[in-house]
């Protein structure tokens, strides 16, 4: 199989973690997005969508989405599982990433895509051409100081995001307050609980070779 990623980049970093915690070797390609490969009609054979992480797997099948790609690679690596181990784990990291996508990393988007020359005509990822809503900028930034309290309310009473155990929800979360930089957007002090995984996260060894 073939990974097509661009680490810097959120939605390929979560993937690139993901792999580097399970200790897994993946055959990658670079597609660099400073550069809109992912708009050339090379990289648009292999994905229609323009999107990028891609994992082409050996029959030719492509999957396109990150949590289809970690899913996939859950099931083929079972070493050290990452989407939990038990029903309850598994449905907390599900229910925790898909809030981290839904509410925290949807309004860092939102904030970035809807002004600046980078993202003009780009307001959402892939092939359209959309046009940027500079009102939705302020709204977005509401949304990610909003959250970054709902995470550290979870985090009072959790060592990580969906419980006792590292997960895909800590990948997706740390990906996600480290992206929020790219909006000028910080952790406050005075979210301790945020601010202490935040730094024990960046520790881990499969983080800190970001």
């Amino acid at each position: 199989m073939k990974l097509y990623t661009f680490p810097p980049a959120p939605s390929p970093q979560r993937v690139h973690i993901f792999i580097q915690e399970k200790g897994i070797e993946i055959d990658t390609e670079f597609v660099d997005m400073m550069k809109a490969e992912q708009l050339a009609a090379e990289y648009k054979a292999i994905n229609p969508r323009a999107t990028v992480p891609a994992l082409v797997l050996d029959d030719g099948t492509v999957i396109a989405e990150v949590v289809a790609i970690c899913r996939y690679l859950e099931v083929t690596y079972p070493d050290t599982p990452l989407l939990g181990s038990s029903a309850r784990e598994q449905a907390l990291v599900c229910e925790w990433d898909h809030r981290l996508e839904m509410e925290c990393m949807s309004a860092i988007a939102e904030a970035l895509r809807n002004k600046g020359e980078a993202f003009k005509h780009r307001a959402l990822p892939g092939a359209l051409d959309l046009e940027q809503i500079p009102e939705l900028v302020p709204r977005g930034k509401k949304r990610i100081a909003a959250f970054f309290e709902v995470l550290d309310t979870q985090l009072s009473a959790n060592q990580y995001i969906a419980g006792d155990h590292f997960s895909f929800a800590d990948i997706t979360a740390f990906v996600a307050v480290n992206f929020s930089a790219w909006v000028k957007m910080k952790v406050p002090e005075e979210l301790v609980h945020l601010n202490r995984w935040h730094a024990e996260i960046a520790k881990r060894p499969g983080v800190a070779i970001q």
